[in-house]
């Protein structure tokens, strides 16, 4: 009797292919799933001053806050510094005949925060909704 040997059986190999498909689909998941979440705070772009000629505005209302807190609107020195004074003040600044004023805040450096805080404030409650902050020209 003549008896058969056994065929060698493959080795079992694996195949990595499928496997390296199945982690790429996982990685692209989660790349279009994934929401990166924003810290609560103020996105501030910091304004340059690309060209020398300056824009003049005719509507305007100039506010100059300077180092001990002082407020000057249009070269005119503001005696209180309370929000309700400077709105008056603000109010009274008004060009006549001139509808949605710009207010241009031109704060020293070494000016407090809260001090041009108060001065927004008080436009807003003189109805002034146009504010924008003087910016110095950068040396080449």
């Amino acid at each position: 009797m003549r008896f058969r040997r056994a065929e060698k059986s493959e080795e079992p190999e694996i195949n990595l292919i499928p496997l390296i498909d199945v982690v790429l689909v996982i990685i692209i998941f989660l790349m279009l799933t994934t929401t990166f979440t924003k810290t609560g705070g103020l996105e501030i772009n910091l304004p340059t001053a690309a060209s020398s000629d300056a824009a003049t505005v005719s509507n305007e209302i100039v506010v100059a806050i300077t180092a001990a807190g002082d407020v000057i609107i249009n070269q005119q020195p503001v005696a209180d510094r309370r929000i309700e004074a400077l709105a008056a003040a603000l109010g009274k600044a008004v060009p006549s005949g001139q509808q949605n004023p710009v207010v241009v805040i031109s704060a020293d450096a070494k000016a407090a925060h809260q001090s041009v805080i108060d001065v927004m404030q008080a436009a807003q409650r003189a109805g002034l909704a146009h504010i924008t902050f003087a910016t110095q020209l950068t040396s080449p």
